[in-house]
């Protein structure tokens, strides 16, 4: 018995077709076109949000643990790294029909504004989720400036 995915009824959207398209040359390409066939490389999918006082970037992280991760700020680069294991478990009389989960080291690299006290950002990570606070300098906001009477 094979198992496929389900692609649905009706039309297909030119997304789909590339996403397809995509895969099927990477099943015969591999990693000679960025990805590998064993799906040992993978992106978390983040989020960046801007306030009037901070930009605020969350990463899902899922199966990872705070311990997983690393954050680096250099020449105004952010860095987030880590590594999820491959947790693969039994003999020969177990085998995978499907198998979509990512794994292994990623890296996302973000350059930041000017804007950003860099000397206060923080982090945390709670259910799998990663979030970065990135705070703007006190002279990046923006103010009011009245207007004196003239004399």
């Amino acid at each position: 018995m094979t198992i496929t995915r389900y692609r649905g009824e009706g039309r297909v959207s030119p997304w789909q077709e590339l996403d397809q398209m995509t895969s099927r040359l990477s099943q015969l390409f591999g990693d000679r076109l960025g990805g590998e066939l064993d799906g040992s490389t993978w992106m978390p999918a983040v989020n960046v949000e801007e306030t009037t006082d901070e930009l605020a970037l969350t990463a899902e992280l899922p199966g990872m643990q705070r311990e997983d991760v690393e954050i680096e700020l250099e020449n105004n680069v952010l860095t987030i790294r880590g590594r999820k294991e491959d947790r693969r478990e039994g003999g020969e009389d177990r085998r995978y029909h499907v198998w979509e989960r990512r794994y292994g080291a990623f890296q996302r690299s973000f350059s930041l504004p000017r804007t950003v006290a860099a000397d206060q950002i923080s982090a945390s990570f709670e259910s799998g989720v990663l979030r970065v606070r990135m705070p703007k300098a006190a002279e990046a906001k923006g103010r009011r400036i009245e207007i004196e009477a003239g004399s």
